[in-house]
């Protein structure tokens, strides 16, 4: 039989395990968000969302992957001739999100800061997904200039 301490230590590795693999699908979907800009309206590649999996470093990368997602998406949308109410779509609530994981390592805030990330982080989630498939549905020039709310 276990003892408590065991079965604590089994059942937060598995937590952690399944994080980790929440984040790294979160991740996937930024990548892939960014790979369907064109090289023209990317102002950063795919791959460096990855470099978000860096302890401590990612605190600071995030916001450098927020904005040129943000800055892309937009870029893309007007190449695309899909006009958007964000010029810079879901940057306002990427910033929030960043804000409060820098928070969250501030002893006491972090009460506070950490559930406030973890919804933010998956409304930016949805967000940034919402965007990406209306990427998928609407080819370079395929389709007439449109509007896109809901986002």
């Amino acid at each position: 039989m276990m003892d408590t301490t065991t079965i604590i230590r089994i059942f937060a590795g598995m937590l952690f395990v399944f994080i980790l693999l929440l984040y790294i699908f979160f991740l996937v979907s930024l990548s892939s968000a960014l790979d369907k800009c064109s090289r023209t309206s990317r102002t950063m590649e795919p791959g460096l969302v990855w470099l978000m999996l860096i302890p401590l470093f990612n605190l600071v990368w995030q916001f450098f992957v927020v904005l040129a997602l943000a800055k892309s998406l937009g870029n893309e949308f007007r190449a695309r001739g899909i006009t958007h109410i964000e010029p810079e779509p879901g940057q306002a609530i990427g910033i929030g999100m960043c804000v409060a994981a820098c928070c969250g390592i501030v002893p006491l805030l972090n009460l506070l800061a950490l559930p406030v990330h973890l919804v933010l982080l998956i409304l930016y989630w949805v967000k940034i997904s919402g965007f990406s498939r209306v990427l998928d549905q609407t080819a370079m020039g395929s389709l007439p200039p449109q509007q896109i709310q809901g986002f």
